[in-house]
C-alpha cells in the first residue's frame, strides 16, 4: 500500500486537504491567522486518515509501514525542532545581552544609510551562511535589519527577502550550509570539495536578485540623531554567549562529520552550556546575569509548530506516493530540465522531502547533476516565502511585515536570480566544462 495511494479516495482527499491547508497558509495576513495553525492541523489530519484508510483496507505489514514511517518523520521533525530551538535561543539571549543594538548603533551612526546597509547585511548573510546554516544565518541578520528600523517596510521587506535569498545561495555550495546540500553530500553523491564548484552560480543568481531589490530601497539614511541616541554597549557575557553561539555550530558540524549523530545533538550541547553560563551569571554576578528560560519564553514556538505541521503534511504525501511522481520526471524530461523542476517544486514544497525523493528515485546522472539539483533545491525555495527553512524564520521574526503577499509582489526578482543561477551552471559544467570533480556518484 505505501505510495500506491496516489489514485485512491483518501491520496485524493488528502491532497485537497493539502492544497486548502496551503491556501489558508499562503493567505495568513488575509485571514488573520497565524501559519502554524492550518499548518498542524492539516500534518495531523491527514496521517489519522491514513490510519483510518490502513484500518479498513489493510493488515499488518501496512501497519508496519504506516508506523515506520511516522517514526521516521518524528525523527526527522525532532532533528529540525531543536535545531531551530537552540538557534533562536541563542538569538534571543543575544538579543538580552543587547547585541544587536549595539551593532546596530554601531552601523548607523557610522553614516550607512539603507542601501549600504542592504547590501551589507546581504553579503553577510551570503558568506556566514555556508559556515552555520541558511536559516540560523537568515534568523541572526534580520533581527539586525529589525533593530535598524523597526517601521519602514520599502527598507524591511527588500532587505528580508535580500537575507533570505542570500542565506539560501550561500548554504547551496557548502555541505552543510543546508540540509538538501547534507543530504546529497551524506548520500554519497559529491564529495565535499566538489561543492565549492557551484559558487559562481550562487554568488551570480543572488547578486542579480540583490541589485534588483535595492532599486526599491530608500536612498536615504536611517534617522539618527548622535545627541540624542543612548550609546548602546553589549552587556556584561555577551562576548561569552557570542563565542558559546560558535562553538555550538562548531559542535554541531562535529557531530554529523565526525560522529555521524545528527547536528542537533550538537546544538543541544550548546544549548546545555548556555544554561550553565546563565547558571554561573546568576550565581556569581547576579545584577549582570539572564535567565535562560526568560529567553525560551521569548523563542518563536510558532514557526517551530509551523515545521511540525508542514513537515507532517509533506510526509504524508510523500507516503502516499505523490512526491515520488517528481522523481519519475527524470526518465521523461531529462536530468537538466527535471533538476530545474526540482527547484520550482522545493518553492512549495519543502525541499527536505523532495530531496529524499529524488535521492531514493537515484537517477543516472553524474556528479555535475547531483550538484546542480543540490542548488536548485536550495535557491528555489527563495521564490515563495515560506518555501524555505529562512524564509519562514524570517516571517517570523518580521511578523506583520515580511509576509506572503510582501514577498510575491517582488518575486520576479528572486525568478531572475534562479534563472541566471541556472544559465551560469550550464554554461560552466555543459558548455565550457570549469570544474575538476574528484569522484564518481555512488
Amino acid at each position: 500500500m505505501h505510495g500506491a495511494l496516489t489514485t485512491t479516495w483518501i491520496g485524493i482527499l488528502c491532497l485537497v486537504i493539502f492544497v486548502v491547508g496551503y491556501v489558508c497558509i499562503a493567505m495568513e495576513e488575509q485571514l488573520h491567522i497565524s501559519k502554524s495553525k492550518p499548518a498542524i492541523f492539516m500534518g495531523t489530519l491527514l496521517f489519522i486518515l491514513i490510519g483510518f484508510y490502513t484500518l479498513t483496507h489493510g493488515g499488518k505489514p501496512e501497519f508496519d509501514a504506516l508506523r515506520g514511517e511516522v517514526k521516521s518523520l518524528v525523527e526527522e521533525i525532532a532533528e529540525i525542532f531543536f535545531f531551530l530551538f537552540v538557534a533562536m535561543t541563542y538569538i534571543e539571549t543575544l538579543i538580552n545581552r543587547n547585541v544587536f543594538e549595539t551593532l546596530k548603533y554601531k552601523l548607523v551612526s557610522s553614516g550607512f544609510g539603507y542601501r549600504k546597509l542592504f547590501w551589507l547585511t546581504g553579503l553577510l548573510a551570503f558568506f556566514i551562511s555556508p559556515v552555520a546554516d541558511n536559516l540560523t544565518t537568515a534568523l541572526i541578520l534580520s533581527t539586525v535589519l529589525f533593530t535598524i528600523d523597526k517601521t519602514r517596510k520599502e527598507f524591511l521587506v527588500p532587505g528580508a527577502i535580500n537575507i533570505v535569498v542570500a542565506a539560501n545561495a550561500g548554504g547551496a555550495w557548502s555541505p552543510f550550509g543546508d540540509i538538501t546540500t547534507l543530504m546529497v553530500w551524506q548520500d554519497g553523491k559529491a564529495p565535499f570539495i566538489d561543492f565549492f564548484f557551484i559558487f559562481p552560480s550562487s554568488i551570480g543568481g543572488w547578486f542579480v536578485t540583490a541589485f534588483l531589490l535595492s532599486r526599491f530601497v530608500p536612498d536615504e539614511k536611517p534617522h539618527f540623531d548622535v545627541k540624542l541616541e543612548k550609546v548602546q554597549h553589549m552587556y556584561y557575557g555577551a562576548k561569552v554567549v557570542i563565542g558559546l553561539g560558535v562553538f555550538t555550530i562548531f559542535s554541531a558540524v562535529m557531530c554529523e562529520q565526525l560522529f555521524h549523530i545528527p547536528p542537533m545533538w550538537g546544538m543541544m550541547f550548546g544549548w546545555s552550556l548556555l544554561s550553565m553560563y546563565s547558571f554561573y551569571l546568576q550565581r556569581f554576578h547576579n545584577e549582570d546575569s539572564f535567565n535562560i528560560y526568560e529567553s525560551v519564553k521569548r523563542v518563536d514556538f510558532d514557526t517551530l509548530v509551523f515545521f511540525f505541521g508542514i513537515l507532517s503534511a509533506v510526509g504524508a504525501l510523500h507516503y502516499i506516493g505523490y512526491l515520488g511522481l517528481v522523481a519519475q520526471g527524470y526518465t521523461v524530461i531529462g536530468p537538466t530540465w527535471a533538476n530545474i523542476g526540482v527547484g520550482l517544486v522545493s518553492a512549495v514544497v519543502d525541499n527536505v522531502p523532495v530531496m529524499s525523493a529524488v535521492l531514493k528515485a537515484n537517477p543516472k546522472m553524474g556528479i555535475e547533476q547531483w550538484l546542480f539539483v543540490a542548488l536548485t533545491a536550495g535557491i528555489g525555495g527563495s521564490l515563495i516565502s515560506f518555501g524555505s527553512a529562512a524564509g519562514v524564520g524570517v516571517m517570523g521574526k518580521l511578523r506583520g511585515i515580511y509576509t506572503f503577499g510582501a514577498h510575491i509582489r517582488l518575486a520576479w526578482t528572486v525568478a531572475l536570480g534562479y534563472i541566471l543561477s541556472v544559465v551560469i551552471w550550464y554554461v560552466q559544467f555543459e558548455v565550457l566544462h570549469w570544474y575538476v570533480l574528484t569522484g564518481a556518484p555512488k
